[in-house]
């Protein structure tokens, strides 16, 4: 097991933030579904968007990798390849929008498929799935619910009702393969839509490959059939949910400056900025270069239910604040790649911070600094990254167990926090 430890002191200087994960994966499957070739440019192959190739791959898509972009090959329809070398076991690691994106889109091409993953992503619920599939008497069996999922069918067009507030996952599954049926389809969300920010996202990709949604304020989203998906190039811009962790280490001690993100981005973890300013700290933008600079932050109240990956780094930020911060809406957390409201819980408080866990919330009481010591990543990139900026402010070494988790959407994490100053040190623990 991979573990770093890390000297306490400020980050200074310049990163270039790395792609967005989440455009990353809707662009390569957009790409994948048009019929021609594509270049994804900008793109960071992290485990989360490799194991999103390796599932297009199998179904008939062809991809090559270059520098920093991807070549996409469409045949604008879907094919499970039949050979000795290709099963049709289809691999999502622990990558969940892998898993929650490709299910219906698979189911394109009527062929029986076995999904499954690893790690907490076994366990991650599927429920919205599968009341569509006993609803339109599609075969599936599943491991008491769990992966792996063996599902033999296709969607077939209609009315489709679906929580908006598990995952919106779900809901870009559905859209994204629903525009290809031979029929007309309705989304009804029958509860109130979390995570809008990310259904703008898949919705402007569709929009930018050719597909039209129409989207009745998120109370449900009409779809006309046998429509297709136009092949174009696509840029992918910076990631706000990474940029937040280093936006947080300037306002933490340090000036940092992050590069390369859309300051008119759809992204939802955009709102890491206004969080920031509310809790007093001070971040400028300039030639379209964010600066944050180190401030005295204060406490405050966060609603999470529309920036749910956020919470880790969010939480760190509120615990070297004045006063108290609560951080609600946020228990659909509790089932990412860790519990992640009792993960920060328990980290913050080996290190000396005062964090009460909620059903739904944190309560956070501030305080000027932490201990250090040694703690857990939860085998969680985002619990690894959090835990990374709080040494900043640590009076003695941090070493974070499971370190490597950062590879799932970042891996190059610790080398950007080394070009910024930052004394991490690697060993592997026996």
């Amino acid at each position: 097991m991979k573990s770093v430890i890390i000297r306490p002191g400020p980050l200074n200087g310049k990163v270039k933030i790395p792609p967005s994960k989440s455009l990353s994966h809707r662009a390569v499957i957009a790409a994948g579904l048009s019929n021609g070739e594509c270049c994804i440019d900008n793109i960071s192959m992290s485990e989360d968007i490799i194991a999103t190739c390796d599932i297009m791959e199998k179904l008939g898509v062809n991809i090559k990798q270059l520098p920093n972009s991807l070549n996409v090959c469409g045949k604008g329809k879907l094919r499970l390849a039949h050979d000795k070398t290709v099963s049709n076991e289809l691999q999502c690691n622990e990558s969940g929008s892998t898993l929650r994106f490709l299910i219906p889109i698979s189911m394109l091409t009527g062929e029986k498929i076995i999904f499954n993953g690893k790690s907490k992503l076994v366990q991650r619920t599927l429920k919205p799935y599968y009341d569509i599939f006993d609803k339109q008497n599609i075969k599936y069996t599943t491991s008491n619910g769990n992966l792996p999922l063996i599902v033999e069918g296709s969607l077939k067009p209609g009315i489709f009702e679906i929580r908006g507030d598990v995952s919106s996952q779900f809901i870009t599954g559905l859209i994204y393969s629903l525009p290809l049926l031979d029929g007309d389809s309705t989304v009804k969300i029958s509860t109130k839509m979390e995570s809008i920010g990310y259904i703008d996202l898949t919705l402007d990709v569709l929009s930018k490959f050719g597909v039209k949604i129409q989207n009745n304020n998120y109370r449900e989203f009409k779809i006309k059939g046998n429509q297709h998906y136009n092949k174009r190039n696509y840029r992918v811009e910076g990631d706000f949910s990474q940029a937040a962790f280093y936006l947080a280490a300037g306002v933490l001690g340090g000036e940092v400056e992050c590069m390369d993100l859309n300051m008119e981005s759809l992204q939802g973890d955009r709102v890491i900025v206004d969080i920031i300013k509310e809790m007093g700290g001070s971040i400028t933008i300039k030639d379209g270069i964010l600066k944050a600079s180190k401030s005295d932050l204060k406490g405050t109240i966060i609603d999470a239910s529309q920036c749910p990956d956020l919470v880790p780094i969010v939480a760190v930020l509120a615990a070297l604040s004045e006063g108290t911060t609560e951080i609600i809406n946020a228990g659909r957390v509790r089932i990412k790649e860790s519990d992640r409201l009792k993960a920060m819980a328990t980290e913050l408080n080996k290190i000396g911070a005062e964090v009460i866990e909620r059903e739904d919330s944190l309560l956070i009481h501030g305080k000027p600094c932490f201990n250090g010591g040694v703690v857990s990543s939860w085998n969680d990139h985002r619990i690894a990254m959090a835990m990374a900026i709080a040494s900043i402010r640590c009076t003695q070494k941090l070493i974070i167990e499971d370190s490597g988790a950062v590879k799932k959407s970042y891996p190059s994490f610790y080398e950007d926090f080394k070009s910024l100053g930052g004394k991490v040190n690697e060993r592997t623990m026996g």
